[in-house]
């Protein structure tokens, strides 16, 4: 029992750094991006998705802090545009599978999932996915989005936000190390028992996945990266894993964010769960008609 949870404990202890390496120093660039207000300066880049969308120009701060930044500075920008549930839906939609763009195609590139790809493939799905929100009829939706307020936090120095950026990342750090460690601990001992060693080739697969729904890439990305280093997953499952997550994670804390402000919540699980499993498997059929075997 001794050497099974100090194998365990090292094991999520080296994932854990892996992942926090790349986390810390982004999360705080991610800070002094907004504390010098240099997303202002970009977001024009993002008019023309704000148009396809169907939303106020001003939205393009929004989608520029989620796709670069993460879904708490951009709802942070969108919370005062006055949107209603249909907007908020299609803005949920598109930024839940397009969002932390910066962080996660890193922690993906760990995994051996290339950075064009990664960006390639978020993209893409997400001016896909809003599509089915955008020609629902307006019944599907609530009459009034909820009001509600997220707010930036100003600082009164760069080194009043630096210091504060250094805590949170810290803070974010040891989460990161108790959360792998719960997880790769109980499936540890998940996998001594007879029931995992039958389903093993299939519960390989499906971990990954749920991990990724509850935690998310970023949160899960040690898992992740741990499962692959093992072994256990084939280069046709990474491929089908991370297609999958990149379109579909953290299911449930990014809908929430976004249902507070009056968003669908059917409509966003349902039409990102869909598409996740159907660019997966189209993807999965091209990798084996180019690939046969692998």
């Amino acid at each position: 029992m001794k050497h099974f949870f100090k194998t365990s404990l090292r094991t999520s202890l080296q994932s854990s750094l892996v992942i926090i390496k790349f986390i810390v120093p982004l999360y705080i660039l991610s800070d002094v991006l907004l504390y010098f207000d240099l997303l202002s300066s970009i977001s024009f880049i993002f008019y023309p998705i704000t148009s396809w969308l169907g939303l106020p120009v001003e939205a393009g701060m929004a989608i520029a802090a989620g796709v670069l930044l993460n879904l708490y500075a951009a709802i942070a920008f969108a919370a005062p545009l006055g949107l209603d549930s249909s907007q908020w839906t299609i803005l949920a939609v598109f930024l839940g599978v397009c969002h932390s763009m910066v962080v996660e195609s890193v922690i993906m590139k760990q995994i051996g999932i290339s950075y064009w790809y990664s960006i390639t493939l978020r993209f893409s799905m997400a001016l896909v996915s809003v599509v089915p929100v955008m020609l629902m009829p307006k019944v599907f939706f609530a009459d009034k989005a909820h009001t509600g307020v997220v707010i930036i936090e100003e600082y009164d120095s760069f080194l009043a936000m630096l210091e504060n950026s250094i805590i949170n990342a810290l803070g974010l750090s040891v989460k990161v190390i108790l959360l792998i460690s719960l997880i790769i601990i109980f499936m540890n001992a998940l996998k001594q028992t007879r029931l995992f060693k039958s389903w093993s080739s299939r519960v390989n697969i499906l971990y990954p996945i749920i991990v990724g729904q509850l935690l998310g890439i970023t949160y899960g990305a040690g898992i992740l990266i741990k499962e692959v280093n093992s072994g256990t997953l084939s280069r046709r499952d990474v491929l089908f894993v991370a297609t999958f997550l990149m379109v579909c994670h953290s299911i449930i804390e990014d809908t929430l964010l976004f249902v507070m402000f009056g968003a669908n919540c059917l409509i966003i699980i349902v039409i990102r769960i869909v598409m996740a499993f159907l660019v997966s498997f189209f993807i999965l059929r091209l990798f084996s008609s180019f690939y046969p075997g692998k």
